[in-house]
């Protein structure tokens, strides 16, 4: 099954005057709205850098079971990877799960990203 997870670009005022709008009741989202926002597209490019696809990607298909074996696995120090996860899952592009005696477990719960954006500013 496909899951979409779609993002959009905008600056902060336009997040913050949609977000009122929202709050307002003057603004119904769509199913298809943005549900994560970037600033910039340099932003939503460093998140999404090949690197980052590929750790996505490794996550998807070796199923680690802690943040400890990710590291194994990608090479990737520990504290670049924490940064890493965190960052992603803050744009709800990694979900990490408690697992037990509190190790964390990366899970990818989207396979496309569509990304909305105005074609110029």
């Amino acid at each position: 099954m496909t899951k979409t997870l779609h993002v959009g670009i905008a600056s902060y005022e336009t997040m913050k005057s949609r977000t009122m709008a929202i709050a307002r009741g003057q603004l119904k989202p769509k199913k298809d709205d943005p549900k994560v926002w970037f600033t910039s597209i340099e932003s939503f490019a460093k998140v999404l850098s090949d690197r980052n696809r590929a750790l996505l990607e490794m996550i998807v298909k070796e199923k680690p079971a802690s943040i400890a074996e990710l590291e194994t696995m990608s090479g990737r120090a520990k504290s670049n990877l924490s940064r890493t996860l965190r960052t992603m899952q803050r744009y709800g592009l990694v979900e990490l799960e408690k697992g037990e005696g509190g190790k964390l477990i990366p899970h990818v719960n989207y396979d496309r990203i569509a990304l909305e954006m105005p074609a110029y500013s």
